[in-house]
């Protein structure tokens, strides 16, 4: 079960400017599906082969995944610098374990995340 979509409320409305002010956290900027505003969200994103993989804690329906599916992609702000990403698919658990490595923590089986977004790095 990922975190209850009221959490999620809280995150995007109070903690989530926050992590974006610190400028600690990768930041995914991704375009709306219907409004077509454009959104920041601070994530954990991974890099793994190819591109990153993100966890959806509020669960694969979040806006932010269906936002970046729905656009064949998004940008990332991590470590300074802008990624172009494309060919966002969601994957299981086994595939998105099997790319991270071995010293990223795992998500705590309580929130029974059986879904991860990958993408990958648009060279250029």
């Amino acid at each position: 079960m990922p975190m209850p979509k009221w959490w999620g409320h809280v995150n995007k409305r109070v903690f989530n400017p926050r992590a974006i002010a610190g400028g600690r956290w990768p930041v995914l900027t991704h375009v709306g599906r219907t409004s077509g505003a454009t959104y920041h969200t601070p994530l954990d994103a991974h890099p793994v082969d190819g591109g990153y993989l993100f966890v959806p804690v509020y669960g694969s329906g979040s806006d932010w995944v269906r936002n970046v599916l729905a656009a064949d992609g998004a940008r990332l702000r991590v470590d300074g610098r802008e990624v172009e990403l494309a060919a966002p698919r969601l994957v299981g658990k086994e595939e998105a374990f099997q790319a991270l490595s071995d010293e990223v923590a795992r998500p705590p089986k309580l929130l029974r995340i059986t879904e991860f977004l990958r993408m990958d790095r648009v060279a250029g």
